[in-house]
């Protein structure tokens, strides 16, 4: 018989301590304000009500804990100033942690009038555990602009080491985690649709938390939502129980808080694979289905001939609508992704492995702070491109390097090389979000070092022995550099003998301290053959005489290359802009009809010239892409092959089109910076209805760049006729989003993290 909670009957539970609890001691991460070091994490368990009429997520968490010395006088908590408190309560548990089955959770009828309470917890009765609960008082007090710090006392008999469980219920509305999209905003128009994104630190919105990756454990969830929605975590195991309406979920090893993840919508399956299956909106099914079909499981395998087992179970996709605010996230089992991406083969096909191969290194070996993210984004990008070479080749590897490191040098010249933030172990100031530091040295620059360690030993085989090694030691925790440095010395002891590490000019320590660009780089020329063509074509578009130039350079015929090489001799014609008006004349003539045919990875670069140049006679095809992108692409075959040429994205017919981030803020931003502005201002207006309201927001803070402190674009500065149902209530910037940024596009940082 189950024991029902009483915890949220106890009078006055939300008043402050009688006795205010200790300041805790100073945390290890300073992006945390938890008392992580003071207590094990054994495992936590979620209740959760999904209610997208209201916004609103309606949780109970119970936490399983053991202090790590006598009587501590409170627990902190990662938290947010959109988790509203219900109440807190302190149950104790039995010794060993396999001895109670997890909790079950009651969830009140929906009734007229006011909102239900959160879920209640219910407890089997076990040996040495209690089935009731004492109320404890608790306080949230304010730590940085991204979060708040959730405080809890404690009792004052509590013993080291003595399993208990804190009991949390909880409301949360306007979350930064939690993305709650209408019908209006998803591909069928059918169902709501809502995801979480956690990474780096916006979790402690969806659940308090010790929101930090040096704390891992595993999970397990209940989860209730509306008849008809789909919902799906990241978890090792999954059920539907029909006759409770709830979905059960379990995660079987340990994760740090920000890789707990969920999505829930008007989602469908299909199997790709022995032990994979891609979820979508049933228009996308096919495209999903077509362009995957057999090559997760051959990526998979590449990354387990390299680095070990695969030890997640299942690798499963969804795509999730144009709203998703980054390109892809590596949640475990449950690979997140943007379903724009599905439109450019070569890009989804990196996208794709990328996130593979986080599943050794950043969900199984995680960097302990985020001071440190190269550890996981530097590791997982060469793991990525040795899965490419053994896959598609090295040709193929060097032509997407060489497109990323041009990135890399791009945003070095923009921030300078002394900028703080191109360091790999960049110094983290109390008050700073930690996805302020996500930039491409962190992927780039990381990479380059993890190389150069390849190079060392002489033997890209060898080195992947390390690196298996490396993760047989080091799964489900999390590391600093200087255990994969001390580890990789021990692995090559006669590298050790040579003092590889303090060679003059390339020191281990001046690759983790130093600003600027990589202290070494690899050697590409294996690629020749793909990147020699971008180079040769680009010095014909700015050699003189132009018209003996662009006569040689138009019988190049570019729509056999593939996408990378055509983004890449874009990337340069954009670097070097603004350009003389007759080039972009002759580029125009030449291109633009044959771009406007090809992937949005092409057309938004080709537009972005248009932009950057004031090339009036292209400016319908900006406004086109903003009013229309992005529908689903169609079906193609699977990429056996990375795409050559790129295909053309013939769209399905929905009617309703969807904008994407990726693909929207560079052309605003762009807008905005030069003669274009009143332009953007009116592509604004007729779109904005289609925007999520983060998106929204972002960019009405691009807009109003330029307008006087404190301004948001009014509809009287948009160009006559313009649609003038604005919403006046419009409100501030939503905290989580981040500012934009018009030194950097994203074209630059196009992040999957």
């Amino acid at each position: 018989m189950a024991a029902q909670c009483c915890c949220c009957k106890a009078p006055g539970a939300e008043a402050a301590p009688a006795r205010p609890p200790p300041e805790p001691p100073p945390a290890l991460d300073v992006a945390s304000a938890s008392s992580a070091q003071l207590f094990r994490l054994r495992h936590l368990q979620l209740g959760l009500e999904l209610r997208p009429e209201a916004r609103e997520l309606a949780g109970c968490l119970v936490l399983e804990l053991c202090a790590l010395r006598p009587a501590p006088r409170a627990l902190v908590l990662d938290a947010h100033p959109a988790l509203r408190l219900h109440s807190a309560a302190f149950r104790r548990a039995p010794a060993a942690a396999a001895a109670e089955p997890p909790c079950a959770f009651a969830f009140a009828a929906a009734e007229p009038g006011p909102a239900p309470p959160p879920p209640l917890p219910a407890f089997p009765e076990a040996p040495g555990a209690e089935p009731a609960c004492c109320p404890l008082a608790f306080r949230v007090d304010p730590f940085t602009d991204y979060g708040s710090s959730l405080t809890v006392t404690l009792p004052p008999e509590l013993q080291a080491h003595q399993p208990f469980q804190v009991i949390l219920r909880y409301t949360s509305t306007d979350a930064p985690a939690i993305w709650w999209l209408d019908p209006e905003l998803t591909y069928g128009n059918a169902k709501p649709f809502v995801f979480t994104q956690g990474h780096s630190v916006c979790n402690r919105s969806f659940f308090p938390c010790f929101d930090t990756p040096a704390v891992k454990c595993t999970y397990s969830a209940v989860v209730k939502a509306p008849s008809g929605v789909q919902v799906l975590m990241s978890a090792t195991q999954s059920t539907y129980v029909e006759e409770e309406g709830v979905y059960r979920f379990h995660m079987e090893h340990p994760v740090p808080a920000y890789l707990v993840a969920l999505v829930a919508g008007d989602l469908q399956p299909a199997d790709i694979g022995p032990r994979s299956r891609v979820w979508a909106e049933p228009c996308l099914l096919p495209t999903a289905t077509s362009k995957l079909s057999g090559a997760v499981e051959q990526w998979l395998s590449a990354a387990e001939r390299l680095y070990g087992p695969y030890m997640w179970g299942r690798y499963d996709i969804v795509f999730l609508p144009p709203s998703f605010p980054i390109v892809a996230m590596e949640n475990p089992c449950l690979t997140f992704i943007i379903s724009s991406i599905l439109e450019s083969d070569e890009f989804l096909v990196i996208d794709v492995i990328h996130e593979v191969a986080h599943s050794w290194f950043g969900n199984a070996v995680t960097n302990a702070t985020w001071e440190e993210m190269w550890l996981s984004e530097g590791l997982a990008t060469y793991a990525q491109r040795r899965i490419t070479t053994e896959t598609y080749g090295a040709a193929f590897t060097c032509l997407e390097t060489a497109f990323r490191l041009d990135a890399l040098h791009r945003q070095m010249k923009l921030l300078g090389e002394d900028s703080p933030v191109s360091k790999l172990q960049v110094k983290l100031e109390p008050g700073v979000n930690p996805s302020h530091l996500m930039n491409l040295f962190t992927y780039e620059k990381g990479y380059c070092f993890v190389y150069y360690l390849s190079q060392l030993c002489g033997d890209p085989q060898r080195f992947d022995d390390f690196l298996r090694a490396y993760v047989e030691k080091y799964k489900f925790t999390s590391v600093v550099a200087q255990d994969l440095l001390d580890s990789f010395l021990s692995f090559f002891p006669e590298l050790k003998e040579q003092s590889v590490d303090c060679r003059a000019g390339l020191e281990f320590e001046r690759w983790l301290n130093a600003t600027g660009p990589p202290l070494a780089e690899p050697d590409l020329s294996q690629g020749s053959s793909l990147t020699r063509p971008v180079e040769a074509l680009f010095q014909l578009w700015t050699a003189e005489p132009l018209d003996q130039a662009a006569a040689s350079a138009s019988a190049i015929d570019i729509s056999k290359w593939r996408t990378f090489q055509t983004a890449l001799f874009l990337d340069r014609l954009l670097d070097g802009s603004p350009l003389p008006q007759e080039v972009v004349m002759s580029l125009s003539k030449c291109y633009s009809s044959l771009l406007d045919s090809m992937n949005a990875e092409i057309r938004i670069r080709w537009l972005q010239i248009v932009v950057r140049n004031d090339y009036y006679p292209d400016l319908h095809r900006v406004r086109r892409f903003l009013e229309s992108q992005v529908r689903p692409p169609a079906q193609a075959p699977p990429p056996t092959a990375p795409p050559s040429p790129p295909l053309s994205p013939h769209r399905l017919g929905i009617q309703e089109n969807k904008m994407s981030r990726m693909y929207t803020i560079p052309l605003y931003e762009d807008l905005c910076t030069g003669a274009l502005k009143s332009f953007a201002l009116e592509v604004f207006y007729q779109t904005q209805g289609r925007l999520h309201p983060n998106l929204r927001r972002t960019i009405q803070q691009i807009l109003s760049q330029g307008l006087g402190p404190g301004a948001e674009p009014s509809v009287e500065q948009a160009s006559a006729g313009v649609d003038s149902e604005v919403d006046a209530d419009t409100p501030a910037l939503l905290l989580g989003d981040e500012p934009p940024s018009s030194a950097i596009s994203l074209r630059d940082v196009n992040v999957s993290a």
